[in-house]
């Protein structure tokens, strides 16, 4: 008996111990996520480059990537991240990068090809900004990417790179000598609104290009978009005019909040009946001259929900 009971104490340590590693149902993840694509790098000035990929794929989702400069780790970034600049290098020199994405088990993708960029010569002391960019144009290419095309900068040293810009966030940048950019990872059925700028060896950017907005296509079965359009930021001195027309949503829209540098500012009502077409609000602004404001603003929906964001503008304070 005595025994007996030692054996079935021995055997169910045993199982406890053996199960102990992992509970019911537990599947360990040991899928790899897929390699990143579309690898690119760009010189941005003598000592930095932007290195930016095509985001990953993994079944439980992509957590980090590494960006390797000739096998060497040199930027750990968090899984929503696809571009990054690497900064501090020499200039005339030719710098190799690769990138691979991970998962929260730790699994780890292959690295992707590797591509050569070569940083420019160091440039005499420059503090001269390059022109905006002009004739800003874009498509969208679907629900997840965009296509934008623009007539070149001028610099007295030359354009080294285009930044592209997404409500004040560089989201793209490409090379100088070319004056089209494709940006991928966008939201289906949103509005943005991308402006660009010019960027020289000594690190110096342009004013922005004119802005240009479009909306992505929406997703099957979504619902009607619901974001104002047209919207138009003009300075006056002591005041910001807006103009934009609410969107269409089967009864009026008598009220809509505005934001400002991307926090809430104020909410408008228009009372009973709200203005016909577009509408027209006048802020009142106590900043100095020269304070640059991004302005955007939302509808309240007939179910008493917000809607989606316009297209965002910026202005600049004017003087008396």
């Amino acid at each position: 008996m005595t025994r007996a009971a030692t054996v079935t104490a021995t055997t169910v340590a045993a199982l406890l111990l053996l199960l102990g590693g992992c509970s019911a149902g537990e599947v360990k993840d040991t899928q790899k996520p897929s390699t990143p694509q579309r690898l690119t790098a760009q010189a941005g000035s003598a000592s930095s480059v932007h290195v930016m990929w095509e985001a990953a794929t993994d079944d439980t989702g992509v957590t980090a990537y590494e960006v390797f400069q000739k096998g060497v780790k040199v930027k750990t970034l968090t899984g929503g991240r696809t571009m990054v600049d690497i900064e501090r290098l020499a200039p005339s020199t030719a710098y190799t990068f690769t990138v691979r994405a991970l998962d929260a088990a730790g699994n780890r993708s292959p690295q992707t090809a590797a591509v050569t960029v070569t940083t420019p010569a160091a440039a005499p002391e420059d503090r001269t900004a390059p022109t905006a960019p002009r004739l800003l144009r874009g498509a969208a290419n679907g629900r997840n990417a965009a296509t934008l095309t623009w007539a070149r900068a001028t610099d007295a040293t030359g354009v080294t790179a285009y930044d592209i810009y997404q409500e004040d966030s560089r989201v793209h940048s490409v090379t100088g000598n070319v004056t089209t950019a494709r940006v991928t990872g966008l939201r289906p059925g949103t509005v943005y609104s991308f402006t660009v700028r010019a960027r020289d060896a000594a690190e110096n950017s342009s004013p922005d290009s004119n802005p240009v907005d479009l909306t992505t296509a929406a997703a099957p079965g979504a619902p009607p978009a619901t974001a104002p359009t047209g919207l138009k930021a003009t300075a006056r001195p002591g005041e910001i005019v807006l103009t934009w027309t609410p969107p269409e949503t089967g009864a009026p829209v008598k009220e809509h909040q505005l934001h400002l540098n991307g926090a809430f500012a104020t909410t408008i009502v228009w009372g009973a009946q709200p203005p016909p077409g577009p509408v027209t609000y006048t802020l009142t602004v106590t900043d100095p001259p020269g304070t640059r404001y991004s302005v955007k603003i939302r509808a309240r929906l007939p179910d008493g929900r917000w809607g989606d964001f316009s297209a965002q503008r910026t202005v600049v304070v004017t003087g008396r």
